[in-house]
């Protein structure tokens, strides 16, 4: 099947608006080119949201506000290194909020993302992946107790795994209470089914992209997920519609995020930080790092003005355009958020609505103007912060003869097979500046030359009759056993030497393979097992495996423990 789009440049359905368009469905509301049409188009974009309103209900945002001052909102795996210490088997939170307030200006919100991409391995299903983890109400209660609100991650997709009694809106309406979460990201889902809704009539949902007009007023967040900006940059609709609607903006494969930053500044609204996608490390650089920062401290403390202040897009501009400008005023208070559109510095005078201001601002970086105070932001390094995957090494476990039930193998090169999916392969991030990577080519499958083992091994011919340990305590038991797991060449290797037994029914094979880039611990599974998720595209690959087939399974603390993985021993001769 082949790619009928060009991946590196926005759909037409994510393009913005022009202000003549069905403006009920945009993203965002293209802004004109010709500063003389700005008044025009402003005098449109009020009336098209005056007639919008007409019999709409927002008291929902005053009773619950604080979604309003929720700017900056991380999406964190679960079993990031930085969020939990795999040695020690705990969870360490202050570890992520301490390089947070360090690195990003702190986070208002998090996402506690759970199940995908690991989700399939075995009949456990969305709930049971939150339910089994040890501690998690105290985790939530940590965050919360310094400020964070917590979300939890709903998967409406999860159809071929465990049922629950009761339906999902029940489900997940349990899973917030009993942890005493604050709100429910909706994954791949614009918006809420009603009888969630329903359920949790005092939790916050943010959906995934763009939210219908009739569910603004019962959705509090939104994302700003592959929104394209006109050249001038415009207004996104649902802010516009309800300023109380915060959204946050996120391109999660951009090494550059200053076209986020800069929409979400000049709209009052915030960012999805996102480095960890699915086990692919994709970082921030220094320069979109000090923007955020800048823009928090601002945005906090204007927070009101920002969402019940008098908002005029492009009030401000200077001659040449390169800087353009947001005005919100209320009692007295007034903030000018402007930004720099081009990719070198700027100094020079800017039109405050007719007040002309000197700035110097660095390339693609913003500015804060207040009563009697200037603060500029931007200017440090655009570079890629590139981080290494490293594998642990494997133990060396030299025996003088072939033990019985054993068969040696001869090392040789080897090519294997993986199925693309957002966890990348060996840490390489798969859609580096791609905007939005879709089937056929993101599930798609790559092969990847090996080296081979790095010695002569012997390999046992049957698995050990043992399911549900955890990697390390896999490899304790090899150990005691004066052996080791194999590595996933070796599996491979003897698997294709027809050398190995399968016993029924049929479960994925531990392997001594594991990798890490400080970030996210993945271990590489093989052999496939009898177990299928059926229903859905984003389950773990099930069902028997040839041998070159190769599972990329991330690390999910004592999670990992599953009756559909077990493992085989191995030695070195």
């Amino acid at each position: 099947m082949t790619t009928m789009f060009n991946p590196l440049v926005p759909r037409p359905i994510d393009l913005p608006t022009p202000i003549s368009g069905a403006l009920d469905g945009a993203k965002i509301i293209a802004a004109p080119d010709d500063p003389a049409e700005w008044p025009a188009w402003r005098d449109a974009l009020t009336r098209w949201r005056d007639d919008a309103r007409v019999g709409y209900d927002g008291s929902a945002y005053e009773r619950q506000t604080w979604t309003q001052s929720c700017f900056s909102v991380a999406l964190v795996w679960l079993w990031d290194e930085r969020l939990y210490d795999h040695v020690a088997q705990r969870f360490t939170p202050e570890r992520l909020l301490d390089e947070a307030d360090r690195e990003f200006g702190g986070y208002d919100g998090i996402v506690l993302w759970h199940a995908y991409p690991v989700i399939g391995i075995d009949e456990r299903n969305q709930f049971d992946w939150y339910r089994d983890v040890d501690g998690l109400g105290e985790l939530v209660a940590f965050f919360q107790e310094r400020g964070v609100r917590v979300f939890v991650d709903y998967n409406p997709w999860d159809v071929g795994t465990r049922r629950d009694p009761v339906g999902d809106a029940e489900a997940v309406a349990e899973l917030v209470r009993t942890l005493g979460a604050d709100g429910v990201f909706l994954d791949t889902m614009k918006e809420a089914m009603p009888e969630l809704r329903a359920a949790l009539p005092d939790a916050a949902f943010e959906g995934e992209s763009t939210l219908s007009l009739a569910r603004i007023r019962d959705h509090h967040l939104s994302w700003a997920q592959w929104f394209a900006d006109s050249a001038v940059p415009g207004v996104i609709r649902a802010r516009w519609f309800e300023q109380r609607h915060m959204l946050h903006h996120t391109r999660r494969w951009n090494r550059s995020h200053a076209e986020e930053l800069r929409s979400a500044w000049l709209n009052g609204v915030g960012v999805l930080v996102w480095e960890n996608v699915f086990g692919a490390w994709v970082g921030w650089n220094e320069r979109d790092k000090g923007l955020l920062r800048g823009m928090l401290a601002v945005q906090r403390r204007g927070a009101e003005l920002l969402t019940h202040g008098e908002w005029t897009p492009l009030a401000a501009r200077s001659e040449d355009l390169r800087v353009v400008g947001s005005r919100w005023r209320r009692e007295g208070e007034e903030l000018w958020a402007l930004a720099n559109l081009a990719d070198e510095p700027f100094e020079g005078a800017v039109s405050l609505a007719g007040r002309p201001v000197t700035l110097a601002l660095p390339p693609l970086g913003l500015a804060a103007v207040t009563p009697g105070d200037i603060s500029i932001f931007g200017g440090g390094s655009s570079d890629y912060p590139a981080r290494e995957t490293v594998r642990i090494d494997a133990p060396h476990v030299p025996v003088d003869e072939v033990p019985d039930g054993f068969v040696a193998v001869d090392p040789r090169p080897l090519r294997a097979r993986f199925r693309r999916r957002e966890t990348g392969v060996y840490g390489e991030v798969p859609y580096v500046e791609e905007w939005k990577p879709l089937p056929p080519r993101l599930h798609d499958f790559v092969e990847v030359d090996r080296p081979g083992p790095s010695g002569p091994f012997a390999i046992a011919v049957r698995e050990e009759p043992v399911t549900g340990l955890t990697l390390d305590e896999a490899r304790a038991y090899a150990a005691e056993r004066g052996a080791r797991l194999p590595t996933e060449d070796e599996w491979q290797q003897a698997a294709e030497a027809g050398v190995l037994e399968r016993s029924e029914p049929f479960v994925w094979n531990w392997t001594e393979s594991e990798h890490t880039d400080g970030r996210t611990r993945f271990a590489i599974l093989k052999g496939g097992s009898a177990f299928r998720a059926e229903g859905s595209e984003w389950y773990v690959d099930g069902g028997p495996q040839p041998p070159e087939f190769s599972l990329q399974l991330l690390l999910a603390g004592p999670l990992q423990r599953s009756a559909r993985i077990g493992f085989r021993l191995a030695v070195d001769l």
